[in-house]
């Protein structure tokens, strides 16, 4: 039995596998009160949206929201980095009253003037949709005015599972950039790939693979990101889409408006990462790429798998639990975890679907406990009762495994630590070793006692 009692509105949302048949409410609003780990719908569509390098990202509402967002990913650009400077119109009480567009206006005449960006993004806050600025209008004057996309981002209040109406939001904003670049010279080989933001420059090295399998990447979506390229990324053969959570939307945009299938695909862990390469391949339908693809995996192997069984010796039988914001990180996650040897006993999502648990409830083993939308007191009660070794989280993760005495690993967007593609499975696993081996934890009062 857990340690804590949960919520009664909330039991619906925790699975427990083998105590009964797998059925797990999700996909819905969190429950007022339960302070949930999930962030507000403007943070959702900022997360996504940060990565385009050369675009201004300017937040029209108070300070605080710009400030809690600020250099929210690693996303390292190969080039420019305006994405890295935080624009805020600061909205103030009188703005509240007697309206912002006015400001608004003027802050994209300056900025625009100043730094000479290829598209500006103007991010909606929940005091906007109060006040009922007309970000619409706004945007459509200066774009008219200046020459370049200025995009209106309608991501104003908690809806729709929080984070997942940021997503939306944000795929909304990039759809009006599409089809306006020229795409006569895209190889018929061709990918746009979607959901993977450079935390770390993990694209450097999916592109890497990619291309010495053939093929050509149009558009980074939104990692290292680009205007131009996204303007021409309807010139692609296909979206190789990762996050799906984040941008499956631009995908069935680009499918319903230029006929682009989409697959889906995880970058991390052994299996995932072979497996991207060779759907791609598959795809195509090109024998000489897929056997390019089995020669990619197969040179990279070579010197991982030995590294990887000097760790397994001595994680085998440890315990790890997985809390992230897309489902799909979980996935390759327990599968990654089953390859040094540990045992999953906790995994659970922000924004996950039906079909998503589905596939974790059928990949984990019996008494996993499988949770949707989880708040703090739970995943510390979780934590507690399976005795983990090692929790794996984001930043608002971080300190409930430190109180309780549990290694920790950064997956998500603030980390500096490459975990996509071959090598980041070695890091991966060197990390998790590192932490969950650490003399320190004997230290503490929840091992202390075992010598």
């Amino acid at each position: 039995m857990s340690t804590a009692p949960l919520l009664k509105d909330r039991s619906k949302q925790i699975h427990r596998k083998g105590s009964s048949p797998f059925e797990i409410d999700c996909n819905k609003e969190s429950l007022a009160g339960a302070v949930s780990q999930r962030a507000c719908v403007f943070c959702g569509s900022r997360v996504v949206l940060y990565p385009i390098a050369d675009a201004i990202h300017l937040v029209h509402g108070p300070i605080g929201c710009a400030v809690y967002t600020w250099d929210i990913r690693g996303a390292l650009s190969s080039g420019p980095e305006l994405h890295r400077l935080s624009f805020s119109t600061d909205l103030q009480e009188l703005d509240v009253i007697f309206g912002g567009e006015k400001k608004l206006a003027k802050a994209l005449d300056e900025l625009i003037d100043l730094h000479q960006p290829k598209a500006a993004f103007v991010y909606s806050t929940c005091i906007v949709g109060i006040i009922g600025d007309d970000l619409e209008a706004v945007c459509k004057k200066a774009s008219e005015e200046k020459g370049i996309p200025v995009l209106p981002v309608e991501s104003a209040g908690f809806k729709k599972g929080n984070k997942r109406g940021g997503y939306e939001a944000a795929c909304n904003a990039m759809s009006r950039l599409v089809g306006m670049g020229d795409i006569s010279n895209i190889s018929k080989h061709s990918i746009n790939i979607l959901g993977d933001f450079n935390l770390a420059g993990e694209i450097w090295l999916i592109r890497e693979y990619f291309e010495r399998i053939g093929i050509e990447v149009v558009a980074n979506i939104t990692g290292d990101g680009r205007v131009a390229d996204i303007q021409r990324c309807h010139g692609a053969a296909l979206n190789v889409v990762q996050c799906s959570g984040a941008t499956m939307d631009l995908a069935n945009m680009l499918k319903d408006g230029y006929g682009i299938p989409s697959i889906r695909v995880s970058y991390f862990g052994i299996e995932d990462m072979a497996e991207a390469l060779y759907s791609v391949a598959r795809h195509f339908d090109d024998p000489e790429m897929l056997a390019k693809a089995r020669q990619v995996v197969k040179d990279e192997l070579v010197t991982l798998l030995p590294e990887l069984a000097r760790y397994k010796q001595a994680l085998t039988g440890k315990k790890a639990a997985i809390y992230v914001g897309g489902a799909f990180k979980a996935f390759s996650l327990v599968k990654a975890f089953r390859l040094i040897g540990m045992d999953v006993v906790m995994v659970g999502s922000q924004t996950g679907t039906k079909e998503d648990y589905n596939e974790l409830a059928e990949i984990t083993d019996e008494g996993c406990i499988i949770v949707d939308d989880a708040n703090t007191l739970e995943l510390s009660s979780f934590l507690k009762e399976k005795d983990v070794d090692v929790f794996v989280g984001g930043v608002k993760e971080r300190p409930i495994a430190y109180k309780l005495g549990v290694a920790f690993c950064d997956h998500n967007h603030e980390r500096k630590e490459m975990l996509a593609g071959f090598q980041g499975m070695m890091n991966f696993a060197r990390e998790v070793y590192g932490s969950v081996m650490s003399p320190v934890w004997k230290f503490v009062p929840r091992r202390s006692k075992e010598g």
